[in-house]
């Protein structure tokens, strides 16, 4: 059991949908076969009852092959399988209308009516569903549909069923091929939509990397920009006093140099405001990015006061990285952020319900933890985390969800808080 569910737990919610759809119209052909295929050896003779199994389970393979082959096609994966959804529909209308002459003109018995008449409703059901997962015009499974339940009385007509029976056998057809091909449609959009979601969370999460770097590059802009081009003009003045032996060069020279030293300064300011964190922001952050994506999010604290900037930011950052975790590798439909003081220490904890652990660095007994993007993954909030004598576990807990454990001793953080 535990291949299949590792393999199960590693496929993103919009693949875990297709798997199921698509297990879910196989599961259709075979029961097609084993409910009217194999009825009939216990109604009529073994001869008939062979060739009514043939008959309906060469369809259901048609049904089986044809589904998968349309469900690719809804994804982009091949072309429309135009020929197959024909032959399909030829299979389909030659083995109703063989069932109904064995009906009609066969071995007489109402078990072999029984048995023939069952075929022959549940092939044109079956067949009509699946031939409307191939067609995604709306008029076109409304035609498709119609056209089989208005196929169903003729034929029935023709080979000399009653009106009555007639009738009875196109509103069953109608209604059952209308089920089925609705549940298609139907399947199809329900599909689609959870790629579209995923898709939108992506492109979402690549727009907040994207806006992050831009200011980040604006800032650097913000800072460098005036200094280089004072720089550049000093350092041009430079040159033209040294060519005519003018002292005035050195000072010249001294005033570039302590600009470039006021910039080093500058953007390490920049970068570091750029490092650290605030916890409150991070918390709220993390409120709206996981509502965002479709996780229910709980987030609680705010009643641990006197942390100093350097514990919030580490903190700050395990709240960042285990978010960030959430989205990118687990299949979470929950998630609880808190922040709380517990005998002497401030305890984070972030746990959430999708439980995939991928590959990275170690944690907790032995156990895999993702790493983190740029470079500052569960193994980096550690070391932030040492640095301010706290502690770091991350793991699967107790009830299939995944936990994320920060704790920092209260006295650490309140004598750095005193010494700032």
């Amino acid at each position: 059991m535990r291949g299949p569910a590792r393999w199960w737990r590693g496929k993103s919610t919009p693949a875990k949908v297709e798997t199921y759809t698509r297990s879910t119209f196989h599961f259709f052909a075979v029961l097609e076969i084993a409910a009217i295929g194999l009825t009939g050896f216990g109604q009529v003779e073994l001869w008939l009852a062979g060739w009514l199994l043939l008959m309906v389970g060469v369809h259901g393979a048609v049904c089986a092959v044809a589904a998968s082959r349309a469900l690719d096609w809804t994804r982009g994966r091949r072309e429309q399988p135009v020929r197959l959804l024909w032959t399909l529909g030829a299979i389909t209308a030659a083995v109703a209308c063989a069932a109904l002459a064995i009906a009609e003109y066969g071995p007489g018995g109402e078990s072999v009516d029984s048995a023939a008449g069952g075929v022959f409703g549940v092939v044109l059901i079956f067949g009509a569903g699946t031939l409307a997962l191939g067609v995604h015009n709306r008029r076109r499974v409304y035609a498709l549909v119609g056209g089989f339940g208005a196929g169903a009385g003729a034929v029935s007509l023709a080979l000399g069923a009653p009106g009555a029976a007639a009738l009875v056998v196109t509103l069953a057809v109608l209604f059952g091929s209308a089920l089925f091909a609705f549940t298609s449609v139907f399947s199809v959009w329900l599909l689609d939509a959870f790629y579209e979601l995923d898709e939108a969370r992506e492109t979402r999460a690549r727009l907040a990397v994207a806006e992050e770097r831009l200011r980040f590059g604006r800032d650097l802009h913000d800072v460098m920009g005036r200094n280089l081009a004072v720089i550049a003009l000093k350092s041009e003045l430079a040159v033209q006093l040294a060519r005519r032996g003018r002292a005035e060069a050195v000072d010249q020279m001294i005033e570039v140099q302590r600009i470039a030293q006021e910039s080093q300064r500058e953007v390490r300011d920049v970068v570091r405001g750029y490092r650290e964190a605030d916890l409150g922001v991070e918390l709220a952050g993390a409120h709206g990015v996981l509502t965002a994506a479709g996780i229910r999010c709980e987030v609680t604290g705010g009643e641990v006061t006197g942390l100093s900037a350097e514990v919030q930011s580490a903190l700050a950052w395990a709240v960042r990285e285990a978010t960030t975790n959430v989205l990118r590798h687990g299949d979470a439909g929950w998630c609880a952020v808190g922040v709380r003081e517990r005998e002497g220490w401030v305890v984070l904890t972030v746990e959430n319900d999708g439980a995939s652990v991928p590959s990275g660095a170690g944690g907790k007994d032995g156990v895999s933890v993702p790493s983190g993007a740029g470079g500052s993954g569960l193994a980096g909030l550690r070391e932030r985390l040492a640095a301010v004598e706290g502690t770091l576990e991350a793991g699967p807990a107790d009830g299939g969800l995944f936990r994320v454990v920060a704790e920092v001793p209260l006295a650490t953080a309140g004598a750095r808080e005193v010494m700032a």
